[in-house]
């Protein structure tokens, strides 16, 4: 009954926060860049808690937990440095399209083809759908063990509140909640940590080298392996996650332009915190000898533990924060794209395009057998197959567009099934060049079939 109730609440905090504090979509351009004008504090707790995502909030504990501090600085190091080279080319598409919307539009106005805007709506789309689904699935599971009730009833409870405010106003919904969001994360995690260190000997009780104790290194023995494994693909995928993401896009053409920079750099600090603190209590979990049920939750089951029964209050408004932060950004996203096909007099299509979203990633996320990490490793490749020629077009190196899908496809259908492949066996190697080919290939082959000289008629 408790989680039933903190959901309700949380609902409403949100809601009534939407209708106090913005004003309704006027039109398309409205609802999904606002006036173009938000401050640097508002949009840097929006980046950071659009970035905060289900890994952000349980691999990182797993890492920590399994694999020391080398599965904690994989994960954490390349999440934070990603916001920050992302900031300069956010700088330039907002100089370049001062009034765009999209990436996409962006890569159309570019090129003129329709064709490498559809290979960009098509990578941008599906990463929104993957990603909610993945929050879903981590939310579900663990209000699921909350609430007593079905997982699949949970992931519905949670579309409905994202959705319920995010239609509202748009961007501005979903940049204002986030703000709210963050603040209850940041409380959290001022709390759970001390707190835990406390009850259990202070610093003493932290274990840097993992449950096993045989993680030393990050370059030698075990920390090989979980470099060559987990590292270096992770930190392929999260230095392309925001070339690959719309919410991230929707932001720079959203925060006012001379503030884009102090936003993401204050929003990635901001972002640090909670994976690093959700990492600690992985140590303290190895630190003590304590053994989860399941490892990628094991942040959750050391707070049921360890805490008075109440703690789970606090924790599952933190939980549903860094959750919903992201799936009402993915939200606002796919509206912002469906203004690349359709006209921006009202956000009828923008709200179907929302609801849709949310079918979508309720059915994947109740497919048996999905993991958070899996998925994660999965859609952090699938969205670096548009970081290169992305950051080719931006740096004006000379590309066409038949190169620009070319790229995208190779990469698509060659680096993704390997990565895939190497995920699904257990195989680091098969992982390792995955991301690698998926990165590359795009770039080259796009620059490659670029240099062809068109054949005359």
């Amino acid at each position: 009954m408790t989680g039933i109730i903190v959901l309700i609440i949380y609902a409403l905090i949100m809601v009534g926060a939407t209708l106090l504090f913005t004003k309704h979509g006027k039109n398309g351009e409205d609802f999904n860049v606002g006036s173009r004008n938000m401050g640097t504090i508002i949009s840097a707790m929006s980046v950071a808690a659009t970035w905060i995502w289900a890994p952000a909030l349980f691999t990182s504990a797993e890492k920590a937990y399994s694999n020391g501090f080398a599965g904690l600085f994989w994960f954490l190091v390349p999440n934070v440095l990603c916001l920050l080279v992302f900031i300069p080319f956010a700088k330039k598409i907002r100089r370049e399209m001062p009034h765009g919307i999209t990436l996409s539009g962006y890569m159309y106005q570019k090129y003129e083809s329709k064709t490498v805007r559809n290979t960009y709506l098509f990578q941008l789309t599906m990463l929104t759908v993957l990603s909610t689904a993945v929050q879903l699935l981590a939310g579900g599971k663990i209000l699921s063990l909350v609430t007593g009730l079905p997982m699949w009833i949970m992931t519905i409870i949670l579309a409905v509140i994202a959705f319920s405010y995010a239609s509202i106003s748009g961007i501005r919904a979903s940049v204002l909640t986030d703000g709210i969001q963050m603040v209850f994360l940041l409380i959290a995690c001022a709390v759970f940590v001390p707190w835990a260190l406390k009850l259990n000997g202070g610093l003493s009780a932290i274990q840097l080298t993992g449950s096993t104790g045989e993680y030393t290194s990050l370059f030698t023995g075990k920390g090989l392996e979980v470099f060559l494994g987990f590292g270096l693909p992770t930190a392929i995928g999260l230095f392309a996650g925001p070339f690959g993401d719309q919410c991230f896009w929707q932001r720079a053409f959203s925060i006012r332009q001379d503030k884009i920079g102090k936003s993401f750099s204050l929003g990635a600090v901001l972002f640090a915190i909670v994976p690093l603190s959700m990492g600690i209590l992985g140590f303290i979990a190895a630190g003590i000898g304590f053994t989860p049920a399941d490892a990628g939750q094991v942040n959750f089951e050391l707070i049921k533990a360890i805490f008075p029964s109440w703690v789970i209050v606090p924790f599952m408004f933190m939980l549903i924060s860094g959750l919903l932060s992201t799936v009402d950004s993915n939200l606002c996203a796919i509206s912002s794209l469906t203004t690349d096909v359709s006209k921006m007099e009202n956000t009828t299509i923008g709200k179907g395009a929302m609801v849709i979203l949310l079918i979508v990633g309720i059915l994947i996320a109740n497919i048996p057998g999905l993991t958070v990490t899996h998925m994660f490793l999965f859609y952090c490749t699938f969205r670096a197959t548009t970081m290169l020629p992305t950051i080719m077009t931006l740096l004006k190196v000379k590309l066409t567009g038949k190169g620009v899908t070319a790229g995208i496809i190779t990469a698509l259908v060659v680096g993704l099934p390997i990565f895939a492949y190497g995920t699904i066996s257990g195989i680091s190697i098969y992982k390792t060049v995955g991301s690698l080919t998926t990165v590359l290939s795009a770039g080259i082959v796009a620059f490659i079939v670029s240099k062809i000289p068109k054949r005359e008629a």
